[in-house]
């Protein structure tokens, strides 16, 4: 009886044991990643403000300095950060929301999954421009994407743009690269599992584009397809969780500055 009673004590203690060391674990687990997340958000702010500040900071261009032909300068400091990383190819600001970040672009899609801006390892990424799509986002198809993290940060925003009453008061987004300002206007959102079509970037015709921009809008019901065909299309894709291997879709297109999609130039022709 007694060694029964102690095998018995001793098993015990064991299972107690083992959960104190999952406890552990899992506490550890949290603790880093919310350090990881905290880091994170500190460091992409402070790019937000080193971008701005040190644009700010230059003179006031004279008045022949501001007409039309003078050179594009942009409000993001392009050059300081290059320094930090030679990646970068723009930024994406989204006014009422907390996508405010860097876009950076290299020869694959997988090193800014788990990388930083500053190059260190990192679960929340790096928003970044895929890899066959155009440096200078002229290309056909301009493909961002962004992690959707728990904290709020990084891509979160983009799913919140399947409920219409949010897609209606964010329509804007703004795209700043080294040679010009880029304004979108939404166009359609919604959810869908992980397409290889929508990374195509390149296409026969117009009108094969054409068609690709209408399949890529239409699922979503409260989609706003354009009067006229659109040379470009601009594709915001981060996770999503209804259903297996899901994804989010942003769709937009670029607009003037009345708020009008630009639509192809006919005489340029194909």
């Amino acid at each position: 009886m007694k060694d029964i009673k102690w095998k018995g004590n001793r098993i015990y203690q064991i299972i107690v044991t083992v959960l104190v060391i999952v406890i552990l674990f899992s506490g550890f687990g949290v603790v880093r990643d919310y350090l990881e997340a905290r880091r994170s958000r500190e460091e992409y702010k402070r790019l937000a403000e080193l971008a701005r500040t040190e644009t700010e900071a230059q003179e006031t261009p004279t008045e022949a300095e501001t007409l039309p032909e003078a050179p594009y300068v942009s409000p993001i400091d392009f050059a300081a950060l290059s320094e930090i990383n030679p990646d970068i190819v723009g930024w994406i600001t989204i006014p009422d929301t907390n996508i405010d970040y860097p876009i950076v672009q290299c020869g694959d899609n997988d090193k800014y999954l788990k990388t930083g801006f500053d190059g260190e390892k990192n679960r929340a990424g790096t928003i970044f421009l895929d890899f066959e799509s155009d440096s200078d986002m002229e290309g056909r198809n301009n493909i961002i994407y962004g992690h959707n993290m728990k904290n709020g940060t990084m891509f979160k925003d983009i799913v919140k743009y399947k409920d219409k009453a949010y897609f209606d008061a964010h329509q804007t987004i703004l795209l700043y690269t080294p040679e010009r300002t880029i304004r979108l206007k939404a166009l359609a959102a919604y959810y869908d599992v992980a397409k290889p079509i929508a990374r195509m970037t390149k296409f026969k015709s117009q009108e094969s584009f054409d068609q690709f921009v209408k399949d890529m809008i239409t699922p979503c019901s409260y989609a706003q397809l354009p009067d006229q065909p659109i040379p470009k299309i601009y594709s915001l894709i981060t996770c999503s969780y209804e259903i297996n291997d899901a994804r989010t879709f942003l769709f937009a297109a670029e607009v003037d500055e009345q708020g009008n999609v630009i639509a192809v130039d006919e005489e340029e022709g194909e």
